[in-house]
């Protein structure tokens, strides 16, 4: 019945339930489970998962390398939740904002043996929903039965974990004429996603050709640097320059991505600062959260400008991985066309990470 819900529509609603602190059923081939995030963990709600049997905790091997967690999935770590362990202790695990003040938090028995995509799965599930990458989850013999008696969202490993390794296909919804302070010809275009996820945005300048290379540039949100004018990065400036550069040209399409902080949020984002204000750099702050360098996805941009009907651009980039990703899609890229501006006293350090360890060409 076409009223049902679909997967992507699940995972949609899986997302919400984890960020308000609800479970999620996890069903796989053989298995299931009780997964809940730790972020939004309550401590009756941690309670209610020992009733239920043997917890273990689910984290990023970037998280466990910070925390001296033996691997033994490869990505992931899971650890048998300790029966002292308590709402803080789960929350200290998925956090890393008081490491330096207390670093040791083991011993910890990591677990070995059994399947771990049901981990694995919880892990994407709350990565796409913005929170700490740290999982809680609990076996269960009668999933299906659980989930209806408890009104609990069900997500099949099989069915989810394609659509949460592929780009959300994207669908025009508005467009209008909007004068900018670049050039008085701009269109903004309104890009959505079939999963639920932010609304993403194309800015025309001008009236490009579609039969020629247009000058581009994917830019990812940065509500301090945009909105704000923070000076720990470059994203302000760029985002000004790119507009700039493409009204002194007369035409050019810039592609506004809701991927906040290198696709983790806001909130991991100012956790990240956070731990910069430690000492450090922004990689190593990402790693200590269980994130990896950059979880952005560029594919969006490559959709959005196919739709628009441009197959070749002059990239606005210091990042060839920004090159490589939309080669790769399927647009080819006639020229690099560099971006250098907005490096002040505040940011010359995280500029220097951004070379020396992402490749960024500055």
């Amino acid at each position: 019945m076409s009223l049902m819900p679909s997967m992507i529509e699940l995972l949609a609603r899986a997302r919400v339930d984890l960020r308000m602190g609800l479970p999620v059923v996890l069903t796989g081939e053989g298995a299931a489970a009780l997964a809940i995030a730790a972020e939004s963990l309550s401590g009756q709600r941690l309670a209610d998962l020992r009733a239920l049997g043997a917890v273990s905790l689910a984290l990023t091997a970037r998280r466990a390398e910070t925390l001296k967690v033996q691997v033994y999935d490869r990505d992931i770590a899971r650890i048998a939740l300790p029966d002292s362990a308590d709402r803080a202790w789960v929350q200290a695990l998925a956090d890393p904002a008081d490491d330096l003040k207390s670093p040791m938090k083991g011993p910890f028995n990591c677990l070995r043996t059994g399947n771990a995509d049901l981990h694995r799965l919880a892990i994407a599930l709350v990565k796409s929903a913005r929170l700490l990458p740290a999982v809680l989850l609990v076996q269960l013999n009668t999933a299906k039965e659980f989930a209806a008696h408890h009104g609990l969202t069900v997500i099949n490993h099989a069915a989810a974990t394609p659509l949460l390794s592929e780009s959300s296909p994207l669908h025009l919804v508005a467009a209008a004429r909007l004068p900018v302070e670049a050039a008085k010809a701009g269109r903004l275009h309104i890009f959505r996603p079939e999963d639920g996820n932010e609304e993403h945005y194309a800015i025309e300048i001008g009236r490009p050709d579609r039969d020629a290379p247009v000058l581009a540039r994917l830019h990812s949100a940065c509500f301090t640097g945009d909105v704000l004018g923070s000076l720990k990065c470059d994203c302000g400036a760029q985002l000004r320059g790119a507009l700039t550069q493409m009204g002194a040209e007369g035409a050019g399409v810039l592609l506004y991505l809701n991927q906040e902080g290198r696709g983790i949020g806001l909130a991991n984002k100012m956790r990240a600062y956070s731990l910069q204000d430690q000492g450090f750099d922004t990689v190593e702050a990402n790693h200590r959260l269980g994130f990896e360098d950059d979880e952005r996805d560029f594919r969006l941009g490559s959709a959005i400008l196919r739709q628009l009907g441009f197959g070749q651009v002059r990239l606005l980039t210091n990042n060839p991985k920004k090159i490589a990703m939309m080669e790769h899609a399927g647009i080819k890229v006639t020229e690099r066309v560099p971006l250098r501006v907005g490096e002040n006293d505040f940011n010359r350090a995280y500029l220097a990470t951004k070379a020396t360890k992402s490749g960024h060409l500055l």
